[in-house]
């Protein structure tokens, strides 16, 4: 076995150097290292630590990638798994790392470098076009930590790194108490806004479209809805296919996000009937406009038998709630105070869960149900008759008539 060999420096101090194979690189070059140390014994100890290292598999070849290269072939990785949309949403989260981290080697990163860079981002963050000196709402710094993790997880399967530097790094108690003290979160329409904005809207023209939205279906499965996909005899609706946007300028036509998106809802009867007369008003919509119409299949489409995208739903459903004077709140909103609404009637959790879209009962209700105090408002009724007080607060039971 090779020995080290003894280097005399141009000041006159004496060093060891020998050469170690370490393995190859993730492309599959050959990789050695120079061991230069004071002392021979340090050179030896030096290559059997790496030599261990190999045999037990955990040695981690030198590299100098940074973050943003390991980032870009990340997302490139990523293109296997999740839809042309999702990516986008990734790389949008990532822009604030590539930015503050990027330049950095990956095997130099540490976890100082990331908490630093987590409480730099909530109280100086900003995402572009947005108010200076407002600051990153917690939920989304969370969001730009779970992909560093995530593309850091990956470096560590892949063995560019040892360690995911990520791992344990989370915003601060004081900033999440701050963030929830002063960021206000706009709320879901409470029932009484859903039935004064279904009664402002029955001689509308897309009634029945804005009512799926009100049956708890997202704005790009709306969108997405194909005659075929209806049987409006039955009465049943399947979900198979959306219309997405990307940018909100480019439509992304595609299957739902996920198997357990792909499902077949029964039709309350309001927006079965409201399907009934908007499949005959577009049959007239059709014959008056002849040869200007196409017919493309869609249920949300304009008088030409065009179909709309889910922006342009978006922006008619905000000129309606103006009219009304209701509270604007997105069309994806109205998915949570429905699916809260069948939550609080006593829908079954597995069936909540169908119901959205997801395969997760407790993630459904985690994210989708929040109750506010009107909503115990059954419970103070009962703590009234459990305390023996009468139908008007603050009277004592017995002594109206005194």
């Amino acid at each position: 076995m090779a020995e080290p060999k003894r280097i005399v420096l141009q000041n006159g101090k004496v060093r060891y150097r020998m050469m170690v194979d370490a393995g190859r690189d993730e492309n599959g070059k050959r990789v050695q290292l120079t061991i230069t140390r004071d002392t021979r014994k340090e050179v030896l100890a030096e290559r059997s630590r790496i030599e261990n290292e190999r045999g037990a598999g955990t040695f981690i070849v030198p590299n100098k990638i940074t973050l943003a290269e390991w980032l870009d072939q990340w997302l490139d990785f990523k293109l296997r798994d999740v839809e042309e949309t999702t990516i986008r949403t990734y790389r949008l989260a990532l822009v604030h790392v590539y930015d503050k981290l990027g330049h950095i080697r990956l095997q130099e990163l540490t976890e100082d470098h990331v908490r630093d860079f987590v409480d730099e981002l909530v109280t100086g963050g900003r995402r572009m076009g947005g108010t200076p000196g407002t600051r990153l709402a917690i939920s989304t710094v969370e969001g730009i930590l779970i992909r560093l993790r995530s593309a850091l997880g990956r470096a560590v399967v892949r063995k560019l790194v040892s360690v995911n530097v990520a791992a344990e790094v989370r915003p601060s108690l004081v900033d999440k108490k701050t963030d929830k003290r002063e960021r206000s979160r706009p709320k879901p329409w409470t029932v009484a806004e859903v039935q004064t904005f279904i009664r402002g809207i029955g001689g509308d023209r897309l009634y029945a479209p804005l009512l799926l939205s009100l049956m708890g279906l997202r704005p790009a499965e709306v969108c997405g809805q194909r005659w075929r996909d209806l049987d409006l005899q039955l009465g049943t609706l399947s979900i198979a296919n959306t219309r997405t946007m990307i940018g909100n300028v480019k439509v992304l036509e595609k299957d739902t996000k996920t198997s357990s998106g792909e499902r077949v809802l029964p039709l309350p009867n309001g927006p079965w009937e409201a399907l009934r007369n908007f499949r005959v008003q577009q049959a007239r919509e059709k014959l008056a406009a002849g040869e200007a119409y196409t017919d493309t299949g869609y249920v949300v489409v304009d008088e030409l038998g065009m179909p709309l995208n889910t922006r342009q739903l978006r922006e008619h459903a905000y000129r309606t709630m103006r009219r009304l004077g209701l509270r604007q709140v997105r069309l994806y909103d109205a998915r949570h105070a429905v699916l809260k609404a069948l939550a609080l009637s006593g829908v079954p959790d597995v069936i909540l869960a169908a119901w959205a879209g997801h395969t997760n009962a407790a993630f459904t209700k985690r994210r989708y149900v929040s109750i506010e105090a009107e909503d115990m408002r059954g419970a103070a009724e009962a703590l009234d008759v459990f305390h023996g007080i009468g139908e008007r607060p603050g009277i004592p039971a017995g002594t109206e008539k005194m």
